[in-house]
């Protein structure tokens, strides 16, 4: 559907549909906390045991964790999409860090709360669009923007500039003197956007797309301080200047400093809400965008962040794409309760559009999980199956199928081309690929990953790479 008529039609349906109410009886402000890189064994709740995360451990206490819940994609950019505009990776805009940008035809949840008479805020990481393109925030509807807009800049956590709306904040020589860290800024920003909009007449909506714990290892001295000694230490990482990342030289605390500061400012956020007697018309949502890195020093494996799952970061195998969900709403969410519903990133827009008495725009692969939340399990619709496609790896994609779980690796090869499949009641680590003693399920599987998808063009899936022509060697100059 085209924005504009979309923007029409759902400004109608709002005047049609929902009679006036006071803003506490039908319309919650909406808070989605989304953390970079940290894996779902990374949080207290789901069985970390080296990390510390007591803030994040209170929300599952006082809300409702979700165990099956998934990300995007495993990767960055196409995670981001799929959350925004409700879509999963074979019909969203962007697939691939560094795809073009959401277009105008694009529609986020910010634009359908914004229709349904919502404040709206994004503070983080965007990874979407850039400043002069459609799919800059303040384009893509949110009222305020805060943060890093290019992926590659996210990757520096004292940054020489940030966004507020279309502006850059300057923090001068801030690489060397290190005076402005991204993370406090962030946290800084979300207290000052939740105190205005308190004050405000309308509801607001809260995406905070915090960058810890994506690499570079990087954190104020008070934080790795606080786990020197008190954990078991690593090689150091890199030597200065001579990788991507940030040399570290105690990667084990640096780690472990992040994941502390983040879980803090969790708690800040939450803090505030009740201090301002926000918490019983505000829902609270922690998640991460996919499954744990071992780029820049970080160490899974040491950490057991994946938990019980094979992959990690950049993979479909479950470690991947698997994360903590948690949702707090006092009065609402029964304290302490868990499901097991199968959902992911793509089912938020469909849920926040429930929740503010919006209009849902047709093309959204996601499901509203307001049900569950409310404890009416009887009414949740379920996926019939969820999808995701990456071209990066030399091409995959995964399909997940009731308990069965699918995953295909090599497609841009035609003759290296595999499927693996698995099934996830019987086999939660995907350990033993039983696809040649089903073959009825990988015929069914194959027809998913191909009806799912809508192609890009070109479509970098199934096409091979194009081979880069080797630059001619320049011929020798002579100094005059």
């Amino acid at each position: 559907m085209k924005r504009k008529y979309f923007a029409a039609i759902l400004s109608l349906g709002v005047a049609l549909l929902v009679p006036t109410v006071s803003r506490s009886a039908e319309k919650p402000n909406l808070i989605y906390i989304m953390a970079d890189d940290l894996g779902v064994g990374d949080v207290g709740v789901y069985g970390q045991k080296l990390l510390k995360t007591p803030r994040i451990d209170q929300l599952a206490a006082e809300g409702m964790k979700f165990s099956q819940h998934y990300s995007g994609s495993s990767l960055c950019a196409p995670t981001r999409s799929c959350l925004l505009t409700g879509t999963h990776t074979g019909h969203t805009r962007v697939r691939q860090n560094g795809d073009t940008p959401l277009l105008p035809d694009d529609v986020t949840f910010g634009e359908v709360l914004q229709q349904s008479g919502y404040v709206t805020g994004g503070i983080g990481k965007w990874g979407v669009g850039e400043e002069n393109s459609t799919g800059a925030p303040w384009k893509q509807g949110f009222d305020f923007w805060f943060g890093y807009l290019d992926q590659s800049h996210a990757h520096y956590y004292y940054p020489d500039y940030l966004w507020k709306n279309d502006q850059q904040v300057k923090y001068p020589n801030n690489r060397e003197k290190r005076t402005h860290y991204s993370h406090d800024l962030m946290t800084d920003e979300a207290l000052g956007f939740i105190e205005r909009s308190a004050d405000g007449e309308k509801p607001f909506c809260l995406y905070l797309a915090y960058t810890l714990v994506h690499a570079a290892l990087d954190v104020p001295e008070d934080a790795i301080a606080a786990w020197r000694g008190k954990i078991e230490e690593t090689e150091p990482y890199g030597t200065p200047g001579g990788q991507h990342y940030r040399n570290q030289p105690e990667p084990h605390a640096a780690f472990a400093g992040m994941v502390s500061r983040l879980d803090r400012d969790v708690g800040r956020v939450v803090d505030l809400v009740d201090k301002l007697g926000l918490g019983e018309n505000t829902l609270i949502i922690f998640t991460s965008d996919n499954g744990p890195t071992s780029a820049g020093g970080a160490d899974p494996n040491f950490f057991d962040g994946n938990g019980p799952f094979r992959g990690i970061k950049f993979e479909f195998y479950e470690g991947g794409i698997r994360c903590p969900m948690i949702a707090r709403w006092p009065g609402k969410i029964e304290a302490g309760s868990e499901t097991d519903l199968i959902s992911a990133h793509w089912d938020v827009l469909p849920t926040f559009a429930e929740l503010a008495g919006g209009i849902i725009p047709d093309a959204v692969d996601g499901l509203s999980f307001v049900p569950t939340l409310l404890g009416n399990a009887a009414e949740q619709k379920q996926h019939d199956y969820l999808y995701w496609e990456l071209a990066s790896g030399g091409g995959q994609q995964a399909v997940r199928k009731g308990d069965w779980k699918a995953v295909r690796s090599n497609t841009r090869s035609s003759n290296k081309t595999k499927l693996e499949l698995f099934n996830l009641a019987e086999d939660i680590g995907e350990a033993s690929d039983i696809a040649a003693e089903n073959p009825d399920i990988v015929a069914d599987m194959k027809r998913l990953m191909t009806q799912a998808r809508v192609a890009e063009q070109p479509d970098a899936l199934y096409q091979p790479p194009v081979k880069k022509k080797k630059k001619a060697k320049a011929e020798p100059t002579t100094r005059q």
